[in-house]
């Protein structure tokens, strides 16, 4: 084998051939230089938030529709999904619904679509401390439904305004078994690289980054009472599209996946292929909403106990690892529709004027979490909203709602706000609820 060409020559031996060869060198270098660049074009390489650690997110739904309109928020009180009642006093945009409050006036509400409400809540999570927020985008809705896409749009914006981190959250609760598989969201995911500039953004430079890669969250992986097998959905194929294609890619990826998925088994599908899918992400996020409750004696125990062998596994597997913690629980009206022969009572899971809920952080922090996930910002519905909601809700004869405990509308914005300070050491760790 000849290797004469690839030989260096000096300067003062051969100047031209010296010559030549640092010409071609230079191109060599410019050409890899141009190749590497054009692969990280479609991201911002410059973001205020390079990791997750040290942060506490918020889920962010931003289902609420308007009036005779798509969404969760109903104005006919025979239809009413919703279990607490958002404070409504600093939106500038609100709608009437066919609910009375106590002294007889109508009850109002807010519409995500709006780009003010989006704005007011980003708005709050800067005031309060609040790191940033995941923004949920069902698989259903991944590429039919413009109104996903206007909610992404103005989080973005209102995102670098405020300067708050934000990130995608793919939701594949509603993926089908028959047939559907995770493609459409790597379509979904260049539309959104490339047409909103989520990763992108105008302003501020906000998304949320995780080992210097924009992260991106899969939720859903390993539950059993879904109608899709985790093995044949494609989502080995999703995983390493976002972390490897050369235009695209480079992304770390965070699966939400169930309480008891190191077990294998409670809440989790027992099919050891859900550790393999683990392994190849970068972050883990079990779902223990409505796992633990107040009801149980020590139930914080467990709750430690689980965090604890945890996040030993996932050191173990070079992982990192974000607990799930949440305010409380009430689905009554909901469950009166999806459930009608099992309807759920208010406050299955009481919030206890926020004692509840900082059990949940100071424990997890205490146990060894570096971030923390909320569930939720803004999840009415499911009584878990962390966002200002109001101790006088509606009065119905049908509809019945959770109020606040006597506490201030902001009690939990508040507490997250404390719990982000100690959780960046900026405050020593308490496990009594603070006050103001």
């Amino acid at each position: 084998m000849k290797t004469e060409r690839y030989k260096w020559y000096n300067k003062e031996d051969n100047p031209n051939n010296y010559m030549k060869t640092k010409i071609i060198v230079g191109i060599l270098i410019y050409l890899a230089t141009v190749t590497t660049v054009s692969a990280q074009t479609k991201h911002s390489t410059t973001t205020k938030y390079p990791s997750y650690k040290g942060l506490i997110m918020a889920g962010y739904q931003g289902w609420f529709g308007k009036p005779n309109h798509d969404g969760m928020m109903y104005p006919d009180e025979k239809q009413v999904r919703i279990d607490m009642w958002p404070d409504v006093s600093e939106y500038e945009v609100t709608y009437p619904t066919g609910l009375k409050l106590a002294d007889g006036s109508t009850a109002r509400f807010f519409s995500s679509q709006d780009k003010s409400t989006i704005d007011l809540h980003f708005k709050w999570m800067q005031q309060y401390g609040v790191d940033g927020a995941f923004v949920q985008r069902f698989f259903g809705a991944a590429t039919r439904q413009a109104d996903r896409n206007t909610v992404l749009i103005n989080a973005a914006e209102a995102a670098s305004k405020y300067e708050r981190a934000f990130a995608v959250m793919y939701d594949l609760s509603d993926l089908k078994g028959s047939g559907e598989d995770c493609s459409r969201l790597i379509e979904d995911w260049k539309y959104l690289v490339d047409s909103l500039k989520v990763t992108s953004q105008k302003g501020t430079k906000t998304y949320l980054h995780h080992n210097g890669k924009p992260l991106v969250a899969i939720w859903g992986v390993g539950f059993p009472d879904r109608p899709y097998n985790t093995r044949n959905i494609g989502i080995g194929r999703l995983i390493d599209f976002l972390k490897n294609d050369p235009e695209y890619g480079g992304c770390a990826i965070m699966l939400g996946v169930p309480t008891f998925w190191r077990d294998l088994n409670a809440d989790c599908v027992p099919d050891p292929y859900l550790h393999e899918v683990i392994r190849s992400a970068d972050i883990v996020l079990p779902w223990t909403v409505q796992r633990f409750t107040p009801l149980l004696h020590n139930d914080m125990d467990r709750f430690r106990d689980l965090i604890i062998e945890d996040i030993k596994w996932c050191k173990a597997a070079g992982i990192d690892y974000v607990p799930c913690v949440t305010p409380g629980f009430s689905w009554h009206n909901l469950s009166r529709f999806e459930f009608p022969d099992d309807i759920k009572p208010v406050g299955s899971i009481p919030r206890q004027g926020g004692r509840f809920y900082w059990q949940q952080l100071s424990t997890a922090i205490n146990a060894g979490a570096s971030m923390i996930y909320v569930a939720m910002f803004d999840e009415v519905n499911k009584g878990t909203a962390i966002f200002k909601v109001s101790d006088n809700p509606p009065v119905s004869d049908i509809a019945k709602f959770a109020d606040n405990d006597g506490m201030p509308s902001d009690h939990y914005l508040f507490l997250t706000g404390e719990a982000s300070l100690m959780l960046k050491g900026k405050k020593p760790l308490e496990f009594t609820m603070p006050k103001r």
